[in-house]
């Protein structure tokens, strides 16, 4: 048990705060639909209780992925935090159905306006400021996900979304479901204003089916990534920089192979490198364990399998084949 405890600060805080956060906004909402009916509320509290439980079990897979190797186990389990982001997505894609069918419902059968209109603001009000939050928070963690620190203001929406796709699985689940939360409680709000002030009474029906399938986007897009985690995925933009990195030694002739596997968070290194046939074993070894410890303090690399060969004179790695 104190082990789980221990595992669980390793656990990914930006999902903890995020799960926190939208499970006291999905009560808030399913009191308000309660009071109210309004489908659109509907949306919003599905799309919340999906966030909760979602963020939640990323914050348990990406603590427990982080558990040693055991002799059952002995690669570890860093591609725990993949098989646990495919299970959420399920959840996800249940709410995103629901959503979807209560929203048609309401279109072909749309009731009079409805009224609680200032409660229904009120709380999308509320919400939408929460979720900016958590949105925020998650932009700053992909941007700490790439090394970057000291980033304030505008730049950090800017830069986050450049480089979301380089972010941390857990982060970048996070990241996607508070930005549809944010832009589904803004359309929730615009469709009641509709609603209630004009004649097209279907318009929060339409809301429900546009959060909705804004909520599929996020069960496809977390699904490829995680799928290819779990098969474990090369990381090409990181073999790229380790290819520079190695052949900044001058004693490098060439590279005759570098994978960069991601599992889970962490970065798997396979290396061979070829040296000249003068060489002697003590020189060559001396150079590999410089270019290891280069290697692993790059981030989110965990392991280096590095070897030596002589010099084939036929050159293997080009350099143009594998820029970012």
């Amino acid at each position: 048990m104190n082990e789980f405890f221990a595992l669980l600060k390793k656990g990914n805080r930006p999902a903890l705060l995020a799960s926190i956060m939208n499970g006291a906004i999905a009560v808030m909402k399913a009191i308000a639909f309660f009071i109210t009916g309004n489908v659109a509320m509907f949306a919003e509290t599905m799309h919340s209780i999906g966030d909760t439980a979602n963020q939640f079990f990323v914050f348990i897979g990406s603590a427990l992925s982080n558990k040693a190797p055991t002799d059952r186990f002995p690669h570890g389990f860093a591609r725990l935090v993949n098989l646990v982001l495919l299970g959420a997505v399920l959840i996800v894609g249940i709410l995103a159905y629901e959503t979807i069918k209560e929203g048609i419902h309401h279109i072909t059968s749309p009731p009079e306006a409805g009224s609680w209109l200032w409660l229904n603001l009120l709380v999308l009000g509320i919400a939408t400021i929460l979720e900016a939050i958590v949105l925020y928070k998650a932009m700053k963690e992909v941007i700490a996900d790439i090394g970057e620190e000291n980033v304030k203001g505008f730049k950090v929406v800017k830069m986050s979304l450049t480089n979301l796709g380089n972010a941390k699985p857990a982060t970048k689940l996070v990241f996607l479901e508070d930005m549809v939360a944010t832009f589904g409680a803004i359309i929730a709000i615009i469709s009641i204003l509709i609603a209630t002030y004009t004649p097209f009474h279907a318009a929060e029906g339409y809301a429900s089916v546009v959060i909705g399938l804004m909520l599929f986007y996020v069960v496809g897009r977390i699904f490829l990534d995680n799928a290819a985690g779990v098969l474990g995925v090369a990381d090409e933009e990181m073999e790229a920089k380790i290819g520079e990195l190695v052949f900044e030694d001058t004693h490098v002739r060439d590279i005759k192979k570098l994978m960069v596997i991601k599992e889970g968070e962490e970065l798997h290194v396979e290396l061979k490198i070829e040296f000249d046939p003068e060489m002697s074993i003590e020189k060559a070894s001396d150079v590999l364990k410089v270019i290891e410890r280069k290697i692993l303090r790059e981030r989110g690399v965990t392991e280096v399998i590095i070897e030596s060969d002589k010099d084939d004179h036929e050159l293997s790695w080009n350099p143009d084949d594998h820029e970012e």
